[in-house]
Parts: C-alpha cells; sequence; structure tokens
C-alpha cells in the first residue's frame, strides 16, 4: 500500500527553524515527489540537507495529465510519495488537494506532516474570534465583484460574529488593502489585520481601524513570494 506524505514548506527563506526536526527522515523516506515548483523544492531540501543526492528521486510538477497519470502509476507500485507546495501547507489554499483525494480513492495511507501554516498563523496573532472563522481564498479582482465581496463579507462578519480570512497575491497587495478600507463601513469601527513575512526575522502583522487612515503611506509587500493574509472582524 502507497504512502502519500504531504509534506510542509517554509513560508519564507529564512524559515526554515520553524519546520520540525524529523521532517528530513520523512523527506528521506520517499520515493517520488509531487510539487507545485521543482525548482524551489529541491533548493528547499539542499537547505535541509546539503547531503541529500536529489536526484535519486522522481520528481513531477502537479496540475499536469501526465503528472496526474504517473500518480496513479506510482501508487499502484506502492511507493511512498511526497506532496509539496510551494510554501506552507499542500492542500490548503495551495495545490495537492486533487491528488490527495485520488489518494483516497486508491486506498493509500495520507499522513500530513506539521508545519507552518500562513493562514493559521496570521488568525493566531491577529487577536480575532478563533472559534467562529472562515477562509474565503482570493477575492475578486474586478472591482465592482471586489466591493460586493467585501460589503458581503464584512455584513457576514457582523451577523455571526465570525472572522472572515483571505488571501492576496503580491502585485496586488496594496490595491485590496485600499479596497478595504475605501469599502469597509466607518461608523462602527472595524478590525482589519494583516499579517505576512511569517515565519521570518522579518514578522509583521499590523491592525488598521476603518475609523481612521493609519493605512497612508504604508505599504505592503510586493515581492513575488510575499504573499499577506489579512483577517476581517
Amino acid at each position: 500500500m502507497s504512502t502519500i506524505l504531504l509534506i510542509p514548506a517554509p513560508l519564507h527563506e529564512e524559515g526554515l527553524t520553524s519546520l520540525p526536526s524529523y521532517l528530513l527522515d520523512q523527506i528521506k523516506a520517499c520515493q517520488a515527489f509531487f510539487v507545485e515548483n521543482e525548482r524551489t523544492t529541491r533548493r528547499y531540501f539542499k537547505q535541509l540537507d546539503k547531503s541529500i543526492v536529489i536526484d535519486d528521486y522522481t520528481w513531477s510538477t502537479m496540475g499536469t495529465e501526465e503528472s496526474t497519470s504517473l500518480f496513479k502509476k506510482l501508487v499502484k507500485e506502492g511507493l511512498t510519495i511526497g506532496v509539496v507546495s510551494e510554501a506552507g501547507c499542500p492542500g490548503v489554499a495551495d495545490p495537492g488537494q486533487e491528488l490527495i483525494a485520488m489518494a483516497h480513492e486508491m486506498g493509500c495511507i495520507v499522513h500530513p506532516l506539521v508545519g507552518p501554516s500562513s493562514i493559521l498563523l496570521a488568525l493566531m496573532a491577529s487577536g480575532l474570534n478563533g472559534q467562529q472563522f472562515r477562509f474565503n481564498g482570493y477575492l475578486p479582482i474586478e472591482e465592482k465583484a471586489r466591493q460586493k465581496a467585501i460589503i458581503d463579507l464584512e455584513q457576514a462578519s457582523r451577523k455571526d460574529n465570525c472572522t472572515q480570512l483571505f488571501i492576496e497575491t503580491p502585485y496586488r497587495n496594496n490595491a485590496l488593502l485600499t479596497a478595504l478600507l475605501k469599502y469597509l463601513s466607518v461608523p462602527a469601527p472595524q478590525t482589519v489585520n494583516v499579517a505576512f513575512l511569517l515565519c521570518s526575522v522579518f514578522n509583521k502583522n499590523m491592525d488598521f481601524k476603518t475609523t481612521s487612515i493609519p493605512f497612508s503611506g504604508t505599504t505592503l509587500p510586493t515581492n513575488p513570494k510575499r504573499r499577506v493574509e489579512i483577517s476581517l472582524k
């Protein structure tokens, strides 16, 4: 029977210390890896252990028909397979879910390994309601659709006392925060918590109230690896 290991990746290149010590042994136990980005995953493994022979393993990039077919083939051969996304936990706001579902259908043992989740870390650091919360993924890009989504999330947050979590791609970080401060209603204070650079030496967590404009003059990271997590309550 094949075993599927869901391998976490650091949220930041300086975040290797956030990974559990047993992770390297689990990585070495695999015969194949299905990854979001092969180049960065190879570099990540080499950072963990320079002696690891990367080419001893089978590699495949997730999201193609060829990758899916290879996954099924290796599962039938009973191999131990690692699934790795670009950062954080595979299958949680990241690729990997389809392979994991397939693994269950094929009777595999699926073993999630402990590692950093930017969504949970952002919620932990926000001080917002951690009993009722909802993750909403990415908000729409188009202005009117984004405005409606923000208003709907605010109303749901107030009605259900539920923290609303969502993420944004680096190049749209500042545009989203500007939209939040523009469309959230001012009469009743609403907290917008922004988390970025998680698990790095520059770890930052900022709170803004919509009743004031402390955001003025502040910018968020736009580096391709600097996705932000936003909590609304």
